[in-house]
């Protein structure tokens, strides 16, 4: 029988969203459930993450209060071991591309990263080619390490209570050190969650566009923002705002891209999205061609005009 360890993940406070999809991936095969909590004063999350899993290892130590790839990975190894787990997942966040390769390697195991789609216990699917084209990966290993595109599956249902369990673990060494984690504060919904996502590009020609339009726009809709990698680049706006293949991938119910072309490595962290409207004043862009609803205009003069429509329709 199949045994399923699914790593949460969390900001020291809440367990993260990302991880209850994973978990919803993990329990299209059958299999004993587990979960597993590492940090530092974290059995709240743990009890949190047990209502939805069943049955949750506790893994509290001082090295692993701050996230470091190093000690997580052995940890995480070392549990999977234990309890003889033949599949290990996780959410494809930041931290699981940090963290679950070097699990993978710890357990010699194979490795099906960013999937979309569980096929059978050996199979998945994944976007390649930046989502050009949709491949099937097969491990024949006997363990299998797996990172979840949390935007293709719905988080998991609570079940209601369920089991903690305080485990002794050992991190190890790492040459791996914390300085300091410079998060970036923000009154609007979390990128990754959000049910409206409004994006700008090299199209809104510097960081007083985004001030001038996407704000605006992002407040009148309750929206997240996100960026192009171009404007990023730039420093325009926080690489936090990045969507796209190498940035954050979302699907929200609405999706707004301001001023962004289409680039291809872009398109691949938003096409899940259920409704996508451009506004862009080049009529050949390659965003007219994904897009739900498509708005040939100077982003100057389209955006303005739909702030005012938002404002009015609220007021009525």
């Amino acid at each position: 029988m199949a045994i399923h360890l699914v790593v949460a993940e969390h900001d020291g406070l809440h367990l993260k969203n990302a991880t209850l999809s994973a978990l919803t991936a993990a329990k299209k095969n059958p299999g004993a459930m587990h979960g597993l909590v590492l940090g530092k004063n974290v059995k709240a999350i743990a009890e949190t993450f047990a209502s939805y899993v069943g049955k949750v290892h506790l893994a509290e130590h001082e090295a692993l209060e701050h996230r470091l790839a190093q000690g997580y990975a052995k940890v995480i190894a070392d549990v999977a071991k234990s309890i003889g787990a033949t599949h290990i997942w996780a959410a494809a966040t930041v931290a699981g591309k940090d963290i679950m390769p070097r699990v993978a390697i710890r357990l010699q195991a194979g490795m099906a990263s960013e999937i979309q789609e569980v096929i059978t216990e050996n199979s998945f699917k994944r976007p390649v080619w930046a989502g050009d084209i949709t491949g099937t990966v097969e491990i024949n290993s006997p363990i299998k390490v797996i990172t979840v595109r949390a935007t293709e599956f719905d988080p998991a249902e609570s079940l209601g209570l369920g089991e903690v369990a305080a485990i002794s673990v050992e991190p190890g060494t790492t040459t791996m050190q914390y300085l300091s984690f410079d998060a970036v504060k923000s009154e609007r919904p979390e990128l990754g969650d959000a049910r409206v996502v409004v994006s700008g590009g090299r199209g809104l020609k510097g960081p007083e566009g985004f001030k001038q339009l996407m704000e605006p726009l992002a407040d009148a809709l309750d929206a997240a923002i996100g960026a192009s990698r171009a404007v990023c680049d730039a420093g325009w706006v926080p690489n936090d705002w990045q969507v796209g293949q190498t940035g954050k991938v979302v699907a929200p119910d609405l999706y707004i891209a301001v001023g962004i072309s289409g680039a291809i490595q872009h398109v691949a962290g938003m096409k899940g999205s259920k409704v996508v409207v451009a506004i862009n004043k080049d009529p050949e862009a390659p965003i007219f061609q994904v897009c739900d609803y498509g708005l040939v205009a100077d982003a100057f003069t389209a955006v303005p005009e739909l702030i005012k429509g938002l404002k009015e329709g609220k007021s009525r």
